[in-house]
């Protein structure tokens, strides 16, 4: 488990999230290992995965107007900032096909997923992969911020601020987070730095 102090990265971008999803966070609610491929067993289809054998979930459809409510959502956030990326990747993806995979939220699941994918791919060690799913997560916040059928708050979007979430995005494609350590990997990293704070503007 990463030491709680290390836990800065998404929630930072949020204006009203931190209390809400923290009421998950503990210990016993992570698995032991966060999935990274050829290193560690596939959660699911290796009979040694942390989840083999548990049974799917249907996430139920994202509410805007009350995504207080949704435990998959929070989760996702919760296993992202502990150095969970894969696992996030795999909550958030349930939530985007409830979505129907089109539209402003499932368009901001899109990104969120995106930079979980860039969350591997610091681990792999795989530079260009993180800039690239990372910019692409930059993107879609972008596109959500400026679609008219989203009617976010200011630059509020189900609980973030959306212009700090563009500028993380693209703060890691710039400079792509990298990762040193002796064999064998450790079972959790958190390898993203805290999101930057929209200047004129404090967290909540």
């Amino acid at each position: 488990m990463p030491a709680k102090a290390a836990i800065v990265g998404l929630r930072k971008c949020s204006t009203k999230i931190g209390d809400r999803a923290a009421e998950i966070s503990e210990p016993a609610a992570f698995p032991p290992y966060a999935f990274v491929p050829g290193r560690f067993p596939h959660p699911i289809s290796d009979p040694a995965g942390h989840s083999y054998g548990a049974e799917p979930h249907q996430a139920a459809p994202l509410d805007p107007a009350n995504w207080q409510a949704s435990a998959e959502y929070l989760r996702g956030i919760e296993l992202f900032d502990h150095g969970y990326y894969w696992e996030s990747h795999e909550v958030w993806e349930s939530l985007w096909h409830a979505a129907g995979r089109t539209g402003p939220i499932a368009d901001f699941l899109k990104g969120l997923i995106a930079l979980a994918a860039a969350g591997v791919k610091v681990r792999e060690g795989r530079a260009a992969g993180v800039a690239s799913h990372a910019r692409r997560a930059g993107r879609l916040f972008r596109q959500v911020a400026e679609s008219p059928s989203a009617h976010p708050v200011g630059a509020d979007w189900l609980g973030w601020n959306l212009t700090r979430l563009i500028r993380f995005a693209n703060a890691v494609a710039d400079e792509p987070p990298r990762v040193g350590h002796d064999e064998p990997m450790p079972p959790v990293e958190v390898v993203f730095p805290s999101c930057p704070i929209h200047a004129g503007r404090k967290l909540r």
